[in-house]
């Protein structure tokens, strides 16, 4: 099943997806460093990296609902990208409440919980990653439909933006 939204042939959403979990697990590794150290410049920079994961999660959220909303029913595909998409939000829900209680004072904090929550959703961030890689690997999900080994290029198939319609030929959009 091919994603519905593309970008010089290939699926925005795994294009998107890296920045928001890089920035999650790095605001961690600096909020460790800033309990271990007390070094101000750490939560600083773990408070901008998630603030920046926020944002970045929400995007590749759209690109992904898109492509389950694509999935036929009744189909353990459609199952197991509600449970990614369902992780997904809880992840970016855990963070969003991180950041909320970093405020005012963003570059003094944070204290355990905000911690906490960010490693919880660190945590969570392995299984929704195992389960996308389910959804492509074992499932086929967001694969071209004429993947192989020797497939053409994906420049040459549908010039640089598609948004393919469920059931419907793609068009540039």
């Amino acid at each position: 099943m091919e994603s519905r939204v593309k970008l010089l042939g290939h699926p925005i959403h795994p294009m998107l997806i890296v920045l928001p979990l890089g920035l999650f697990a790095i605001a961690v590794v600096f909020d460790i460093i800033y309990l271990a150290t007390g070094t101000e410049e750490f939560a600083d920079v773990a408070y901008w990296n998630i603030t920046v994961g926020i944002i970045g999660g929400l995007l590749a959220a759209v690109f992904g609902f898109i492509d389950w909303w694509a999935i036929p029913k009744d189909t353990r595909a459609k199952r197991i990208g509600l449970w990614h998409g369902a992780g997904n939000f809880v992840i970016v829900l855990l963070f969003i409440v991180s950041w909320l209680l970093r405020q005012p004072d963003y570059a003094y904090s944070p204290d355990l919980l905000p911690f906490i929550l960010g490693l919880v959703g660190v945590g969570l961030a392995l299984v929704t990653a195992w389960l996308g890689g389910e959804l492509v690997y074992r499932l086929r999900v967001a694969v071209d439909d004429d993947a192989n080994l020797d497939a053409s290029n994906s420049l040459n198939r549908e010039g640089v933006a598609s948004v393919r319609p469920p059931g419907g030929a793609a068009g540039v959009g």
